[in-house]
């Protein structure tokens, strides 16, 4: 029974992380879209606040148990900062004043900073092609800040690192998630997650000056999508599918999503790589996929 049960877990598990890819992956280019209509915390809380209220009402609609454990309230801010308030906040000012080709390609080297944050949390030691994928990934990085030529490479390094530091940010909550998860059901972890972690940039936004009116129809549209798919299912598909394949099955998986994301902004914004950026490109995945399987 058990035997039969393994290979459809497993192809539900990739299934899962399938859709969470192309979910989060589609993403970036859209929100880079809404950045012409509206400045970026406001554009961000707005869609954070929508899916906040969607993901209580999704737990309350299933009975979830809404209120934490007794004790819990620090892993639950822990991990809402990490996995969500500061990564969220980082990746919309990277967004903000990169392509959003470049900055998911930056911010998914998230598994290299998982190996790496592994060997002392979980024990697993790096092999040397984990530190190799360590060496691509970053010098893929530097190849995509430095090979546009029509922008200073200098402006691009503060854009750079804060998409570096929430790949980092969310590599730790991930570790630190694998060695003690959240006793919590799996919509009321992911509500309470976005709900603390959408406090910095309600802070950011009050000093913000959105023009709400001017917001078109398909812009709405995109709050609406971004709040219900990446910041909702998404992240209930990725959380069931860490239950159902291994970690670096999933990791690797999960590298759709900067694919995606390129695809979709050279689409639809209309974003073109030269040959040093495409290079760049190449190395940062190739290093990525090298961390999520070595």
């Amino acid at each position: 029974m058990s035997t039969s049960a393994e290979p459809s877990a497993r192809l539900q598990g990739l299934a899962l992380v399938l859709f969470t890819a192309c979910g989060w992956g589609m993403a970036w280019p859209l929100s880079k879209y809404l950045l012409t209509m509206l400045p970026p915390y406001s554009m961000r809380a707005a869609s954070s606040v929508l899916g906040c209220a969607l993901a209580f009402a999704a737990a309350w609609w299933q009975r979830e148990r809404i209120r934490p454990p007794p004790g819990h309230w620090p892993r639950i801010v822990l991990f809402a900062l990490l996995n969500y308030g500061i990564f969220t906040t980082m990746t919309t000012w990277a967004l903000n004043h990169l392509k959003a080709s470049e900055a998911v390609t930056i911010t998914y080297t998230i598994p290299v900073w998982a190996a790496l944050f592994a060997w002392p949390i979980l024990r697993e030691r790096p092999t040397p092609a984990k530190l190799l994928a360590l060496v691509l990934a970053l010098g893929g990085v530097a190849l995509l800040v430095g090979a546009d030529t029509a922008q200073a490479t200098w402006t691009k390094l503060p854009a750079a690192a804060m998409a570096l530091t929430a790949a980092v940010t969310f590599g730790l909550g991930t570790v630190l998630g694998k060695q003690a998860p959240l006793r919590l059901p799996p919509t009321t972890a992911v509500a309470w997650q976005v709900l603390i972690g959408t406090a910095p940039m309600m802070v950011f936004a009050c000093f913000e000056d959105p023009d709400w009116p001017a917001l078109t129809p398909g812009g709405w549209a995109g709050i609406l999508y971004i709040a219900l798919v990446p910041m909702l299912l998404a992240y209930l598909a990725w959380f069931r599918a860490l239950r159902l394949v291994p970690a670096s099955v999933a990791a690797t998986s999960v590298l759709i999503s900067p694919v995606i994301g390129v695809l979709g902004s050279a689409l639809f914004l209309g974003e073109t790589f030269g040959a040093a950026q495409l290079a760049g490109l190449a190395m940062t995945l190739a290093g990525v996929a090298l961390a999520a399987r070595g």
